[in-house]
């Protein structure tokens, strides 16, 4: 029987091209399809986060988030210098304010020698050589930090991909999947009023998407699973597909699907070797040998859409962004982080002096309403009801309920979030701080309300499942992609050795 591709990635945040361009890279001519639910890359939490290059320093030896953050920042510069994306590796400075952080402080200093990371001790003169506004008993300055723009790298890894052969579907949401020996049939639908939606990045696969074939193998989706409308603070236009941004020039393919118009659903019947367009509808089916779950805050869902039981929760924390008033950002030349209390599952406000320019102030952590909530008036009954109904959740409340209670003030509040902020930047005032759009962390729980803290990719038959990839994801997305990659060429070359089906 013949199949739309050997690989199928549902997501294109920044995990799932990057895996979509390792596999291009490792195992040319492997038939690649990425599906997206939004009508462009990156929309969530790749082109909602401070951009920050981390360099490593707070993950325990042994851990994947230090072999990945550790080989991914150097990887994530020398990406960026390639492809002319802008970036800038600017150093960090992590500030104790009480002495009851030293401690922690001095035990960073060790963890950073452990991984080979330039780090060097700062006393409150040395801390104002480098930032004049801020304040604190001691401090490291981590000169391997950096910063980039995410959402470019996202478009970047795109724009590679195709040109090797992938082929990535936008406005295609998952509604069903279903599997038998050594195949999974992907049922998606059109999410429909983006512009692009449906769209075929790069091409079409090579065999009819004949829906009838595949009958009575993709079981519904609950629904919970449907889109999720009315989000709010939507990702800025510059996080779009921008073609010829960031070095990487724009595929043929790329041109034919801007300019060629949307065809029905039933006639995907163009090779796989040549570029169109064409709106994915109720009853698209993809098929594939291989799936590779890269759906972020959706990610359990699509597990268990697939049969799987995925052992953990996606509970979802909106983090909430400010920016200090452009006329204030000089009291900020570079990055300032808090030291982290491990009793508290987040890190804490920080200062960043982004790409642009301007200085991010963030982010906080409250419960998000929805998967996709990024403001307290985006509601979605079913996402809540999931939240509340999961032992996890209610677990993570009793254990830090007094952390909860003092990140909701300081979301309700600005002048709780300013003295907040105070603490590291004494100058700073309230009418300095301006709202600035929010991101939700697609966090990982268990059901005793343990926050998964590492990478948790996980496979089953068929499957491969990223199921927690929390900071620093993005700095690290290129030797995660290689991972996921290479975890599914080994299912495919299982398949293939099988010999159970032929490739068509």
């Amino acid at each position: 029987m013949a199949y739309d591709c050997d690989v199928l990635v549902i997501g294109a945040g920044i995990v799932g091209l990057s895996t979509a361009y390792a596999i291009t890279r490792a195992a040319p001519g492997t038939r690649v399809v990425v599906l997206e639910k939004e009508p462009g890359p990156a929309r969530h939490q790749t082109g909602r986060n401070s951009g920050v290059i981390h360099s490593g320093i707070y993950y325990p030896p042994g851990s994947l988030k230090a072999r990945f953050a550790l080989q991914g920042s150097a990887e994530m510069v020398k990406f960026c210098l390639d492809h002319a994306i802008p970036h800038e590796v600017t150093g960090k400075l992590i500030v104790a304010t009480d002495r009851a952080e030293l401690p922690r402080l001095h035990s960073l200093i060790q963890r950073g020698r452990e991984h080979g990371i330039p780090v060097r001790e700062l006393g409150p003169a040395q801390i104002a050589q480098y930032e004049p506004e801020v304040s604190g008993l001691a401090a490291i300055h981590v000169g391997t930090t950096g910063i980039t723009d995410f959402s470019a790298v996202a478009r970047c890894l795109a724009t590679l991909a195709t040109e090797a052969g992938a082929h990535i579907v936008y406005g295609s949401e998952v509604t069903a999947i279903g599997r038998r020996a050594g195949r999974v049939a992907v049922g998606v639908s059109s999410s429909g009023g983006g512009m692009g939606a449906g769209r075929i990045a790069g091409g079409v696969a090579r065999t009819p998407v004949d829906t009838g074939r595949v009958a009575g193998e993709v079981s519904r989706t609950p629904a919970d699973t449907e889109r999720v409308p009315g989000e709010a603070d939507r990702t800025p236009a510059d996080t779009e597909r921008v073609p010829g941004a960031a070095g990487c020039a724009p595929t043929d393919a790329e041109r034919a699907v801007g300019d060629a118009p949307h065809t029905p659903a039933d006639a995907l019947r163009a090779s796989f070797d040549r570029a169109s367009s064409a709106p994915a509808s109720s009853d698209t089916v993809f098929r594939a040998r291989v799936l590779i779950n890269c759906a972020g805050l959706h990610c359990d869902r699509i597990a268990r859409l697939a049969g799987d039981a995925p052992g953990m929760r996606i509970v979802p924390f909106r983090g909430e962004y400010h920016t200090l008033a452009p006329a204030r950002a000089s009291l900020v030349r570079g990055l300032v982080y808090p030291v982290p209390d491990p009793a508290f599952p987040f890190l804490g406000v920080h200062l960043t002096r982004g790409i642009d320019g301007s200085v991010h102030i963030g982010p906080n952590a409250v419960p998000a309403l929805a998967r996709e909530g990024y403001d307290w008036r985006t509601v979605r009954p079913a996402d809540l009801a999931g939240t509340l109904a999961y032992p996890g959740s209610w677990h993570i409340a009793r254990r830090h309920w007094r952390y909860g209670a003092g990140e909701l003030h300081r979301s309700l509040s600005r002048r709780a979030f300013t003295e907040a902020v105070r603490r590291l930047l004494p100058a700073v005032r309230e009418e300095d701080i301006r709202p600035s759009p929010a991101g939700v962390r697609a966090q990982a729980v268990l059901p005793d309300g343990t926050l998964a803290d590492d990478f948790l990719i996980t496979e089953t038959p068929s499957i491969v499942h990223v199921l927690n990839a929390p900071s620093p994801a993005a700095t690290a997305s290129l030797p995660i992609g290689r991972e996921i990659a290479g975890r599914a060429l080994g299912m495919l070359e299982g398949r293939l050795a099988e010999g159970g089906v032929a490739s068509g």
